[in-house]
């Protein structure tokens, strides 16, 4: 049995994990995303405590982060957090302090939404698709793509929380709370743009609130561009925000009434197999990461 370390690094929360290499979780630990330092090294501790109970040696570790990350091998900053709005990890060395803790042992490192596309890909809602989007929406919004089997990297990487949306008229703030962009997806749909805008935090808001046809047109927005962009097989929408069930069937709606029977394909006619939920739930960024370490490995 090979055994594999995964690292799901999110603004909000940690969750660390050791899995099989059937992907079956054997350990998994969540805590707090403080200051880079000693957060960092409590996932290190975690790992160097698994392997001395269980006496093994990890085949890898993967590091699926929240960004913008520099994924570049070849820059001085690979590995790095790079211009977050998180305070304190602007330019946080993630990927290098966990590869000098465990020189020997290969560490995959991707964008934590890249790595959710791939662990629901390996033994999730897209093990049917090789051409998909999954987006969390949580503390912030981000997506990863997926195209032939592989996540997109480009010039930096995909940021599609960032891509900018109508504000519709009678939205209570007057701009989004995203410090770059006044009006991105980010800035009008995270958590922290429904608290300011409600005045509480979205769980705590009944199913029939008004935030939540607002919620869905943000959404329905911005996903109606990567359809027409990107032409993905479906879409994948995680994150704390979507545990709120009654989204999906009203951003499957809106997006229909936007693409207003442009697109023509069976499965558009709905959406119900298209915009989903992830079939790992909670776990698909670090069963992600536990991919990573596998690539890494390999």
């Amino acid at each position: 049995m090979t055994f594999y370390g995964g690292i799901e690094g999110g603004g909000t929360k940690f969750v660390c994990a050791v899995a099989d290499d059937q992907g079956t979780i054997l350990v998994r630990e969540r805590f707090p995303t403080e200051d880079p330092a000693s957060t960092i090294q409590r996932a290190i501790d975690f790992f160097t405590r698994y392997q001395t109970e269980q006496n093994i040696t990890l085949a890898g570790i993967g590091i699926a982060s929240f960004g913008p990350v520099d994924l570049n091998p070849a820059s001085e900053h690979y590995g790095y957090i790079t211009t977050t709005p998180k305070p304190g990890w602007q330019f946080a060395d993630f990927a290098g302090r966990v590869q000098r803790a465990f020189p020997d042992i290969p560490v995959g490192f991707d964008t934590d939404v890249n790595g959710a596309a791939l662990g629901e890909q390996r033994w999730g809602a897209a093990q049917a698709w090789d051409a998909f989007i999954y987006i969390t929406v949580g503390t912030g919004i981000g997506g990863g793509a997926m195209v032939n089997g592989k996540p997109i990297h480009g010039l930096i990487h995909p940021e599609m929380g960032h891509i900018l949306l109508p504000m519709r008229a009678d939205d209570p703030l007057d701009r989004g709370v995203c410090p770059f962009h006044p009006n991105c997806l980010e800035g009008l749909a995270a958590g922290p743009a429904i608290a300011a805008r409600w005045n509480a935090p979205g769980e705590t808001l009944p199913a029939d609130h008004p935030a939540w046809d607002l919620e869905a047109y943000y959404l329905a927005h911005a996903i109606e561009a990567m359809m027409c962009v990107l032409s993905p097989q479906g879409i994948i929408l995680g994150g704390s925000v979507m545990h709120q069930q009654q989204l999906f069937p009203m951003v499957r709606q809106k997006v229909v009434d936007l693409l207003n029977d442009y697109l023509k394909h069976d499965r558009l006619k709905t959406f119900e197999d298209v915009i989903v939920p992830p079939g790992l739930g909670d776990n698909a960024g670090v069963m992600g990461a536990i991919v990573l370490a596998m690539n890494a490995a390999e």
